[in-house]
């Protein structure tokens, strides 16, 4: 082969459209044509008809094309949609999975995010609903058995840009202000630091907001340090793993108050299925949530009693609170001990395995390896939409895997290096057996010598 040179040649003035369309991806073509058979991107513009103008204004994005850039995000792991939009300039076959041709500029990060603010948030909730449907008609949605959870999502927002509630202050001008109290005329940032320390509940929500993201809250994170966060909690199918409902609360709010939201909105969305789906899906699904499978972080009394009231039964770990006292609760104390019982069986120690990991595999998915563990976007409608559709891609990865094995586009990489490694154990292996029997008690050759994980044990 010869090598070639550059010699600064200009570059061709034309080339014909067959020599830059290629082949797309393997799991984006399957993807498309999964959303295109059953008509996703109709049924996006058709929900959306209203936020658009018939005759005036520019160019908008068109919904399918919008809920596919959201959609990249998730498949690729891009939290921001900056990072959606160079990514999609960047690779032809995402133009092709969004329906660009190659005269057509690809979406700015400016338009996807104009697009986001004007649409509503039933709008994605609504999306997110027509993927739950074709869940169910692949029979992976049963909607008996739920498992929820939450995790935290950092904010968008600098935790040194809080301000007073009542007068608005700076964190560092109030700092200021009581050491001038305290006698300390030109206060230094080491004596800021340190009356810092002596102050107690100094990062109190009721004193402190950040004037750009009012609903971000003061949360200690997992990892021990303290930031402005969202509390990001979910309801997902146990039998089959599918994500059934999604809400957004504050960074500080309490497990057992924002279950019942959850409940609302999965119970919400599973009805919808059974309305406006079709027959197969309506087959598929329960008449009704039956149980309820959380953490102890979930457990109390109004909990227990609210569920017992609309006739879920509850299998939630019970904190050690030590002695307890029922006089006058006696509802609450019946519903706090059949769930104990509940608890003990075989079925409550198997449904606890279940929600440790299917419900904890949809934030790794989303979160982690998704781009969404710190948002990009302010208040909780936004980050709420951002959610849902990755929700929504969790879903169609479930489909996805069931049709072709493949979940998401990164798979086929770790994919192809394990076919790799089978295929070099093997050959090895055989080079290993043909030197045995074809030598017999000859040495090995420096080349045909077994492998250490195929070598016999020393014998002394």
């Amino acid at each position: 082969m010869a090598m070639g040179h550059d010699n600064g040649e200009q570059p061709t003035l034309f080339i014909t459209y067959d020599k830059l369309q290629g082949l797309g991806h393997p799991f984006y073509e399957a993807l498309d044509k999964l959303l295109r058979k059953h008509g996703f991107d109709r049924f996006a513009e058709k929900q959306c008809q209203q936020f658009y103008a018939e005759v005036m204004g520019r160019p908008g994005l068109a919904p399918g094309v919008y809920f596919r850039c959201l959609l990249i995000g998730y498949f690729e792991g891009i939290g921001s949609e900056r990072g959606i939009a160079w990514r999609i300039a960047d690779s032809l076959s995402l133009r092709r999975f969004l329906g660009l041709g190659l005269e057509k500029q690809p979406p700015d990060h400016s338009t996807i995010s104009r697009t986001r603010r004007r649409l509503s948030i039933d709008v994605h909730e609504r999306v997110f609903t027509r993927v739950l449907e074709l869940v169910a008609e692949h029979g992976l949605l049963r909607g008996k058995t739920l498992g929820i959870d939450a995790t935290t999502l950092e904010a968008n927002a600098a935790l040194r840009s809080i301000v007073r509630r009542d007068d608005r202050r700076a964190y560092k001008e109030y700092l200021t202000d009581l050491a001038e109290a305290e006698g300390i005329e030109e206060p230094t940032r080491e004596d800021l630091a340190r009356l810092d320390r002596k102050r107690p509940k100094k990062g109190s929500n009721d004193e402190w907001v950040h004037p750009h993201d009012p609903e971000a809250q003061i949360m200690k994170m997992k990892n021990g340090s303290t930031h402005l966060a969202h509390k990001h909690e979910q309801a997902v199918d146990l039998e089959t793993g599918a994500i059934v409902g999604v809400t957004v609360h504050g960074g500080a709010a309490g497990d057992t108050k924002t279950l019942e939201k959850t409940l609302e909105v999965a119970d919400a969305n599973l009805a919808e299925v059974r309305q406006v789906g079709s027959e197969k899906a309506r087959e598929q699904i329960a008449e009704r949530v039956e149980e309820v499978v959380a953490d102890k972080g979930y457990h109390s009394n109004d909990v227990m009693t609210s569920l017992e009231g609309v006739d879920v039964r509850s299998y939630i770990p019970e904190p050690a609170r030590g002695r307890r006292r029922w006089e006058g609760k006696q509802a609450e104390r019946d519903a706090v001990s059949r769930n104990r019982r509940r608890m003990k069986r075989s079925k409550g120690k198997e449904l606890q395995k279940k929600r440790s990991e299917l419900v904890e595999r949809p934030f790794a998915h989303m979160l982690d390896s998704g781009g969404m563990r710190r948002v990009h976007v302010r208040g909780h409608d936004n980050i709420l939409k951002r959610l849902v559709i990755h929700a929504a891609g969790f879903n169609l990865s479930l489909i996805m895997r069931m049709v072709h094995g493949i979940g998401k586009p990164r798979a086929l990489q770790g994919l192809r290096a394990a076919l790799s490694a089978v295929l070099v154990a093997v050959l090895t292996l055989l080079r290993w057996l043909g030197a045995l029997f074809g030598r017999g008690s000859q040495q090995f050759p420096p080349k045909a010598r077994p492998p250490e994980c195929f070598a016999y044990p020393r014998l002394t």
